[in-house]
């Protein structure tokens, strides 16, 4: 089977730095092919049509991996202001600047402050984007209707 819109696809991947080299993630992952937003756009161009077994290096430009730090996205709030237990490294849920939803990885906690960032780990830079396609099968109408894989690599309920 070949990877076509509505195709759930199965990769295991590695990113690295593009100029050093140095690894950055690694792991398996899977998504809903044809535009719905689970992997680079750029990836998913270069894996279109192709099968199992198949491996691609994409680089990506900052703009097409995670895009730019965002500064406002940086907070120092008082670590009294959390419960017990708060750890670098930990995450919290609080609203970002649209009020919305937004994740805070806790970045550093000096003295009574703790140091928030909302932005991906790896924002603000150039990625290279390794992988090899280990499944490709139909999707389902509900994880199409979800606009995302459901078990194994993907999405849980």
């Amino acid at each position: 089977m070949h990877i076509t819109k509505d195709t759930a696809v199965t990769l295991s991947y590695r990113v690295t730095d593009p100029a050093t080299g140095k690894p950055l993630d690694t792991g398996h992952l899977a998504y809903l092919h044809g535009g719905y937003e689970n992997i680079f756009p750029k990836v998913e161009a270069a894996l279109e049509g192709q099968a199992v077994g198949h491996a691609a290096n994409v680089d990506l430009a900052m703009e097409d991996a995670f895009g730019a730090r965002d500064e406002s996205l940086v907070r120092t709030i008082p670590k009294s202001e959390f419960p017990p237990g708060v750890k670098v490294g930990g995450q919290l849920q609080g609203a970002g600047a649209d009020g919305q939803p937004q994740v805070f990885n806790v970045v550093k906690i000096k003295g009574p402050e703790v140091h928030l960032d909302g932005n991906h780990p790896l924002a603000g830079r150039a990625l290279r984007f390794a992988c090899k396609v280990t499944e490709v099968r139909a999707a389902s109408a509900e994880e199409i209707a979800h606009r995302h894989v459901h078990g194994g690599h993907g999405h849980h309920h």
